[in-house]
């Protein structure tokens, strides 16, 4: 009987230490994430992004800056989403495999890279085109130091899963879009 209790003690034991040094692990991967600039000339983060660059306007990409990539990086991602979306995440615009050195994206081009497939199957930029109300846009640069094995048209949720482990820095952009609502 103590023999059995002995067993499981040290089974406790070893189960709890190895649960320690995962989190651990996982706690010192999360802080060595870089924080990267990413900005626009066309509007602050936190303010309002311009028509011109929603489905009401030309619906073109807004110029972006991007800047503090750390220097281990082998390629960029970048995503855009909509968490306002009335039933979950809109995604407007997937790309991954840029390259590293990239410093900014011109208003209206899409960057060299692969496209990854937008929640209304989109494989480039959506502007922001809100059903109602005003929606919060999320634009967030991803510093990876692998290049990704992933096919053109993969989904958030598959770039998610890829980039496990390997996001060595990020940045994100916000900007809003639509009507308030009136109460």
């Amino acid at each position: 009987m103590k023999r059995v209790i002995l067993i499981a003690s040290l089974t406790t034991i070893i189960v709890l230490t190895f649960i320690i040094l995962i989190t651990t692990n996982m706690k010192k991967e999360k802080m060595n994430v870089s924080e990267i600039i990413l900005k626009s000339s066309a509007f602050l983060n936190g303010e309002e992004i311009p028509e011109k660059y929603t489905c009401n306007g030309d619906d073109v990409i807004p110029p972006l800056e991007i800047s503090a990539v750390p220097t281990t990086a082998k390629s960029l991602a970048l995503v855009m989403e909509d968490p306002d979306a009335p039933k979950s995440t809109w995604y407007h615009w997937i790309k991954w495999n840029m390259m590293p050195d990239t410093k900014k994206i011109d208003e209206g081009e899409e960057p060299i890279g692969v496209g990854g497939e937008g929640t209304s199957g989109n494989l480039s930029y959506e502007g922001p085109c809100p059903p109602s109300g005003k929606h919060k846009y999320i634009f967030s640069v991803y510093a990876l130091d692998v290049i990704l094995e992933l096919d053109e048209g993969s989904t958030k949720k598959q770039l998610d899963k890829a980039m496990g482990g390997h996001v060595i820095g990020e940045g994100k952009l916000e900007g809003f879009y639509g009507e308030e609502k009136i109460k």
